[in-house]
């Protein structure tokens, strides 16, 4: 999955404080990087119940719930060599990347590390040039001193978890209301991660589980020296591109290699040359054996988010306006980046980042919005609320405290739809982060407030430092012709009380022509160059700021975001009432069934099998793919279906080595597992606890998984780690890196 900067912590400081009470968003969770998508969706953190290999499971509470059935469909390990804080075990050679997003696992003892291609691709491009376009031809470093490292690159390792949630709802009484609720966990909170962070070396969070019914602690150690290793050019790790995202059969050796370096102690450090190879804890053995159908398999990883106990209101809600809109949008930007992409190499690998992260989205939510119509998604959830409401009246002492969910529910998204709120925060958020000359005017618009500060010389060289990085990757034509096509984006879909008085000045000015007032914002930014900003930098004044074309209309589609957000807020302690009380009626309604909580970023298991599955009528799908079919598809005419001479000169010869089955060169498998976004990249284990693959997709027929798990669907799309040997291997002749790992026959 692919990962904008967010603007969340931006907005939120331009915030009113006393708005922002909603104690079941994070508490504070350095692992956390957030979807641009959710600072305008309400964060919710329902549970499900369990069936079949469904559950994305906490660790810590397997031993609990889940390492009996696991056992019983083929695992051979104790749930301590799986999670525990007294002894080296899996969980501690799984990684969370950039404080999030991706997931990746360490896989020798000199610390090398595996993760998706496209969890590494924007450092991939951002360490390309025309002339070395390791993109397009890959890169790997065939000894120590040729490992890149990667500027800003995180890896975080869990130290331990812990239930936490007497003590932080101990001062929480019934009558509070929300606001008091809020006050009264994020005072406790505060003091559990002060306690703990202080005099240590990690970094604490604590988090909403059941939606605000239970909180988690999470101690974490973070890296901050990671250097690229290997990855195999776009034709092998991005195969199929867009076409093929989402879709099986699926061909797309989705990996790449890094390695984590820390000072002699092997303590976390920035990059220095004489920082070493981390020794991790724990490292993952690498089987050689493959798998079968119905092996057991598991995945450890960091999900993002899901909203399994979304209700039909918010069904309505995302196939009427939110995914309408963030299709729209994410279309209208793609189409202005592929045009100049096409047209110039420079510009294809500067943008390529931002363009693959918007045509992962775009698709996911078009295939979402399909999927939960076909699967009747919307009736499920009525009758599960339907079964609940009538829970409810059969008991006096029920009524009192659930009676007014359903109704809440209905009350406030009635109120939603109406005010078009999350249409106008869609379209806003995809502008300012898409229109980058917005994105930087906005964020060097922090100077504004800071003019007379201690720090104002520091945030001058800061905003230098990021300048440089920025420009690095603008093309003044492509984002002048993005600002132009969002800004008619906009006019043509956000409700009028939403639209921004900077379209005022295009009236009045420009005679309505959004392509003049682009024109004019170039013209006289001095956000518009590199060379105009450092110029400004070099003597700030702040009236140059705030006259700033740029500027101005930044703050003026901020200030029409902050008014649908704060449409939404005057009911966001209802709302979150609401989903608090019906996750604790649903756990009060089924005593006798095990729960879990909706995905947050934070360590989870999922377990199940390799398995096949029927995506529709008449059609079989197999459980894995094989070289022969990358032949099968080629397209030399076809950037995302390109075939690399040498992997067609390897097949023709059949030289596998030792990496394939019976003569046969498997590429990808499915299995069962319960992943979303933020799994990409996260190991999938056999029964041994032996690294067989990587999780790097779902499959589009299933793809409402984030609300419903179709036990019959749903898949998740794996790499072959043959696969990945045998590229590294055969492929790139780097096998000096096979023989780091601990290979398992």
């Amino acid at each position: 999955m692919y990962f904008y900067i967010s603007l969340f912590s931006l907005i939120v400081n331009c915030t009113p404080k006393s708005a922002i009470r909603n104690p079941q968003s994070a508490i504070r969770n350095p692992m956390k990087s957030l979807k641009p998508t959710f600072f305008f969706l309400f964060i919710t953190l329902f549970s499900f119940i369990a069936k079949a290999d469904e559950g994305m499971w906490l660790p810590m509470l397997v031993s609990k719930y889940n390492i009996n059935a696991m056992q019983q469909i083929g695992l051979k390990l104790t749930a301590d060599q799986i999670y525990s804080v007294n002894q080296a075990c899996l969980k501690d050679a799984i990684i969370a990347l950039d404080h999030g997003g991706c997931t990746g696992s360490i896989i020798s003892q000199k610390g090398l590390l595996i993760t998706n291609h496209h969890c590494g691709y924007e450092a991939i491009a951002e360490q390309s040039s025309v002339g070395s376009d390791f993109l397009t031809d890959g890169f790997w470093a065939m000894r120590p001193e040729e490992e890149l490292p990667i500027p800003g690159k995180t890896v975080s390792f869990l130290i331990r978890m812990e239930d936490v949630s007497a003590r932080v709802l101990a001062n929480v009484t019934p009558g509070m209301d929300e606001g008091e609720r809020g006050a009264a966990i994020q005072k406790e909170t505060d003091q559990i991660i002060e306690e703990t962070e202080t005099g240590s070396e990690f970094e604490v969070s604590v988090e909403s589980m059941f939606e605000g019914n239970e909180y988690y602690m999470f101690v974490y150690q973070t890296y901050k020296d990671v250097r690229m290793v290997g990855a195999p050019p776009s034709s092998i790790g991005k195969f199929g591109g867009d076409t093929d995202n989402w879709m099986w059969p699926r061909h797309t050796g989705d990996f790449c290699l890094l390695r984590v370096y820390s000072d002699a102690d092997g303590k976390p450090a920035v990059y220095d040359k004489s920082n070493l190879p981390l020794q991790p804890k724990y490292f993952l053995p690498v089987s050689l054996a493959g798998v079968k159908e119905g092996d057991f398999s598991m995945i450890l990883g960091y999900p993002g988010a899901t909203d399994r106990y979304l209700t039909s209101y918010g069904i309505q809600e995302k196939l009427m306006q939110s995914n309408p809109a963030d299709i729209k949008a994410k279309r209208a930007k793609m189409d202005v980046m592929k045009r100049y992409m096409d047209a110039d190499d420079a510009t294809r690998i500067a943008y390529a980042g931002d363009y693959a992260y918007l045509g992962n989205f775009w698709k996911k939510s078009q295939q979402e919005s399909k999927s939960l119509q076909r699967l009747k998604v919307y009736d499920d959830k009525k009758k599960i609320e339907d079964e609940f409401q009538e829970w409810v009246n059969g008991d006096e002492s029920r009524k009192l405290t659930y009676s007014s969910v359903m109704d809440d529910f209905k009350t406030l998204y009635q109120s939603s739809a109406q005010s078009r709120a999350n249409e106008a925060i869609v379209y806003a958020g995809e502008l300012l982060m898409g229109a980058r000359i917005l994105y930087i005017a906005f964020q060097t618009g922090e100077l504004v407030s800071r003019f007379d500060s201690a720090d104002f010389n520091e945030m001058v060289s800061s905003n230098k430092v990021r300048a440089a990085k920025f420009y690095k990757t603008f093309n003044p034509a492509l984002e002048k012709e993005l600002l132009r096509n969002m800004l008619e984006v906009y006019a043509t879909n956000v409700s009028p009380q939403y639209v921004p008085d900077c379209y005022a000045i295009i009236h009045k000015k420009f005679k309505n022509d959004v392509g003049r007032y682009a024109d004019y914002i170039f013209e006289h930014s001095i956000f518009a160059s590199e060379a105009r900003l450092l110029e400004f930098l070099d003597n700030p004044r702040k009236k140059t700021i705030t006259k700033d074309p740029a500027f101005v209309a930044a703050n003026s589609f901020i200030a029409s975001y902050m008014l649908a957000r704060l449409s939404q807020m005057t009911d966001e302690d209802k709302f979150s009432k609401a989903r608090r009380l019906y996750i604790a009626g649903l756990r009060e309604m089924h005593p006798e069934s095990t729960f879990y909580p909706d995905a947050n970023s934070t360590m989870r298991l999922t377990y199940g099998t390799v398995k096949p599955y029927q995506p529709a009528d008449a059609l079989f799908a197999a459980y894995y793919t094989t070289l022969k079919g990358v032949m099968e598809k080629e397209d030399s005419t076809n950037a995302e279906f390109v075939v690399s001479p040498r992997l067609k000169d390897l097949y023709n010869k059949k030289d596998f080595g030792r990496y394939s089955d019976d003569g046969i060169m498997h590429v990808c498998f499915l299995t069962t597992h319960d992943i979303t976004g933020g799994n990409s990249g996260s190991p999938v284990v056999n029964a041994n606890g032996e690294l067989t693959g990587l999780a790097f997709d779902g499959n589009s027929e299933a793809m409402s998984s984030d609300i419903k798990f179709d036990v019959n669907l749903q898949r998740t799309i794996c790499v072959d780690i043959r696969y990945v040997l045998f590229v590294v291997d055969k492929f790139a002749g780097a096998g000096y890196l096979v023989d780091e790992m601990k290979l398992a026959k």
